[in-house]
């Protein structure tokens, strides 16, 4: 069994972050891709990073040969839970393939940047 990383963050730059971790952006392995948590440039509010936020994802999935419609597992951290939930699940369902929805854990949490608002790390099958 082989296992493919695309991307990593060694090398790179991260404004307001001091030491940025090596980690692969994405991991495959027999048969399941495994990304890493993505978060979205801090600007603009929830809806306008959560957009962002599935774009990457959509492109890392798409790199590692794959799409939203094998999804099988989401985890999402919100900043503000209470005042973001709905305007994200609006985003979140225009996205997601609903004939395919993954299970999915949706939770509030501090992020690692002011500005930054949800972050998203999901799992795929190939």
């Amino acid at each position: 069994m082989s296992t493919q990383r695309i991307g990593t963050t060694e090398g790179i730059d991260i404004p307001g972050m001091k030491v940025v971790p090596i980690i692969s952006l994405a991991v495959v392995h027999n048969g399941i891709v495994s990304l890493c948590g993505m978060t979205a440039d801090p600007v603009g509010d929830v809806k306008v990073q959560t957009r962002q936020v599935l774009g990457r994802i959509d492109h890392l999935l798409q790199k590692a040969g794959t799409d939203k419609s094998k999804l099988l597992l989401a985890q999402v951290w919100l900043a503000n839970m209470r005042d973001d939930f709905d305007d994200h699940n609006s985003v979140w369902n225009d996205w997601v393939d609903r004939q395919n929805p993954p299970a999915r854990a949706c939770v509030g949490a501090p992020l690692w940047q002011p500005g930054i608002l949800v972050e998203i790390m999901v799992t795929d099958a190939k």
